[in-house]
């Protein structure tokens, strides 16, 4: 398979980030409505993710916030969105990017979403999405497809004419339309 040099992954990514910034958006004007309750899901090693110093101990990886009933000051920026949260009685105020957020759902209504995160090597600071896992035997195996011209076939070593059948499947035939159109 050939690079995705568009990066769709990151595309799509940054759009679904997108509906979690629009929602908080939204919360941090109007409140929650209804049974809507928030659970977020954050990679706390990721640069920007400002936590007190005992959640970071506390939560070294990742940790999950909810937004409900005892949350406050939610203010939300194009890249990051600030809250006041308390754990175990203690008020906190946390910092978070939107990139370090792994997930996002709203149990009211069912809906989750889960995102991939960029890891950050400590030593020079160049970070790397991780790639997604891809089951490759059977039907759900990648497959190729290659682009065929009207001069030719997209093999351009193949010859039609020395066709051989040595056992294994062979791939489909490119066939011109024109072939099955109505002759008037």
């Amino acid at each position: 398979m050939s690079d995705d040099l568009i990066r769709y992954d990151v595309l799509v990514s940054d759009a679904l980030r997108g509906v979690v910034r629009q929602v908080l958006t939204e919360i941090a004007s109007t409140g929650l409505p209804g049974e809507h309750h928030f659970y977020i899901t954050i990679d706390t090693r990721l640069p920007g993710v400002r936590i007190s110093s005992a959640l970071r101990q506390r939560f070294p990886e990742e940790m999950t916030v909810v937004l409900q009933h005892q949350f406050w000051d939610l203010k939300v920026t194009e890249q990051t969105f600030e809250v006041g949260l308390s754990f175990s009685g203690v008020p906190e105020r946390l910092l978070i990017p939107f990139s370090s957020v792994t997930g996002f759902a709203d149990p009211s209504v069912d809906f989750a979403l889960k995102f991939e995160t960029l890891l950050v090597d400590e030593e020079d600071m160049i970070g790397e999405v991780a790639e997604p896992q891809l089951e490759e035997s059977g039907e759900n195996a990648p497959v190729r497809l290659e682009t065929a011209t009207a001069e030719g076939p997209v093999n351009s070593d193949a010859d039609p004419e020395a066709e051989e059948d040595d056992g294994e499947e062979k791939s489909a035939d490119v066939v011109s339309l024109d072939a099955f159109r109505k002759k008037s």
